[in-house]
């Protein structure tokens, strides 16, 4: 009879923690779903729903406007380097701090983190202010060097990790056998960084492509997609224009993330 019971609550708490995992899920994708829907949405001033018409003719139109692709490009090009600075610094920061004991090295690792726990406006004014004191013009870089103070967080988290899970007696090995620092990088420690280093640098992309608060204190007069995006809705000439850009940024920030999210995945039976 206690069996019974116990098998009938552990029955109705499994369906408990069901509904509620489906619950959150469908609290954070709905709004997409609309999102996407609203692309294909006939009224181009207001939402209704349900929607009194699909049409397709807003992807012909952000296709066809100049503003939605430099907004793109610039935002392209600021992932790309933002990440690339961020895979250097990130990895030769973990590089530095996973494998030494030096005074002061917890101090070095929060200081690294910070920024990406820091809220992005307190960042954002803080690069703002040092602009303004070095007299430092707002350009392409200025975006770029506020994009990978985060960036290089997400990269280092990853590599600093996978560099702990590492055992020394592989580099060991490595130089009793005679090769030098430099094989040693090549041969044994870049291969077991490699997936984790790759997944940090597709989410530092995602991060950064998205990126608007830090992006809003150091653009000036640039425009990036984000930026492009809070600016339509504030001002709107085609508002499902905006919704197709949307369903643009969720699509290229999607892919990463989940690549990310399967090669970390994968690699954690080969740590255990």
């Amino acid at each position: 009879m206690r069996s019974k019971l116990n098998r009938h609550a552990s029955g109705r708490a499994g369906w408990g923690l069901t509904a509620a995992t489906w619950a959150g899920v469908l609290f954070l994708h709905v709004p997409l779903a609309l999102i996407i829907l609203y692309a294909f949405s006939a009224e181009d001033k207001s939402y209704v729903f349900p929607p009194p018409g699909l049409t397709t003719q807003w992807f012909a139109a952000a296709w066809a406007r100049d503003d939605v692709w430099q907004a793109i490009g610039l935002s392209l090009k600021v992932a790309t380097v933002s990440t690339g600075i961020a895979m250097v610094l990130g990895t030769l920061a973990a590089g530095a701090l996973a494998r030494t004991t030096f005074f002061g090295r917890d101090v070095v690792s929060l200081l690294l983190i910070l920024p990406i726990a820091l809220p992005g406006i307190i960042t954002g004014i803080a690069l703002r202010t040092a602009y303004s004191t070095f007299e430092i013009p707002f350009s392409f870089w200025t975006i770029v060097i506020g994009h990978a103070t985060f960036c290089v967080v997400v990269v280092y988290n990853n590599a600093v990790a996978r560099l702990r899970r590492t055992s020394p007696s592989l580099i060991e090995a490595s130089m009793d056998l005679g090769a030098n620092g430099f094989q040693t990088l090549r041969y044994v420690i870049l291969p077991q960084l490699g997936s984790a280093l790759l997944a940090g640098g597709l989410l530092a992309f995602a991060l950064s492509f998205d990126e608007v608060i830090v992006t809003t204190f150091t653009a000036g007069q640039q425009t990036t997609l984000p930026i492009w995006m809070l600016q339509e809705l504030i001002r709107p000439r085609q508002r499902p224009v905006t919704n197709v850009v949307a369903v643009v940024i969720i699509a290229l920030t999607f892919i990463p993330i989940l690549l990310a999210y399967y090669l970390t995945r994968s690699d954690e039976p080969a740590a255990r």
